[in-house]
């Protein structure tokens, strides 16, 4: 026996899978059009990262699932005292940033792009670290649609002094464009 839905309820059902589908393709558009979807460094050795960050953040989450997918291992270590695990590691306090992370004996604080950090473990400078201060709209993590805000990736070295690793510039079409400094 087949039952049939009144017209009344037939109409809201296909209006809502209507809805549903054009919701989906919305965001799937905007996942295409993210400028951090893949990084293209090609990076062979383990991709083991641990991220402390406080309890309730959620650019965290998405820094996270944004490194899940460019293929990193990623180890959540949520605390509740960042800052003691900043003071330990003797993290700048000018580049503290919302989460840090340790990866291969490197510290990455903030919303670092996947590419950076393939690219630091690929070369191996001898430095402490990567990190963007703050939390720069539109970095990795940190998108809030169309808004976005040029933004620095600094090395840091044992002494706490920092120079430019990348920048990152906003062309006339509100895409990234790094800039890599010349060493």
């Amino acid at each position: 026996m087949e039952y049939s839905f009144p017209n009344k309820i037939k109409m809201p059902i296909k209006l809502s899978v209507l809805i549903l589908i054009a919701l989906f393709l919305s965001s799937a558009i905007y996942a295409v059009e993210s400028d951090w979807n893949q990084s293209y460094t090609q990076y062979s050795g383990d991709l083991n990262i641990k991220v402390y960050h406080n309890v309730s953040c959620n650019c965290c989450r998405r820094w996270m699932n944004y490194l899940k997918t460019n293929n990193f291992n990623v180890s959540d270590m949520p605390t509740s005292n960042l800052s003691y695990v900043n003071e330990q590691l003797s993290l700048p306090p000018k580049l503290k940033s919302s989460h840090t992370a340790i990866i291969e004996g490197y510290i990455i604080e903030g919303h670092v792009p996947a590419e950076d950090i393939k690219r630091l473990l690929t070369e191996k400078p001898d430095i402490r670290g990567l990190a963007v201060p703050r939390m720069p709209d539109g970095a990795p993590g940190a998108e809030k649609g169309d808004f976005k805000q040029n933004f620095v990736v600094f090395q840091f070295d044992k002494k706490g002094e920092y120079s430019v690793f990348t920048s990152y510039q906003l062309d006339k079409h509100n895409h990234y464009q790094p800039n890599i400094p010349e060493r």
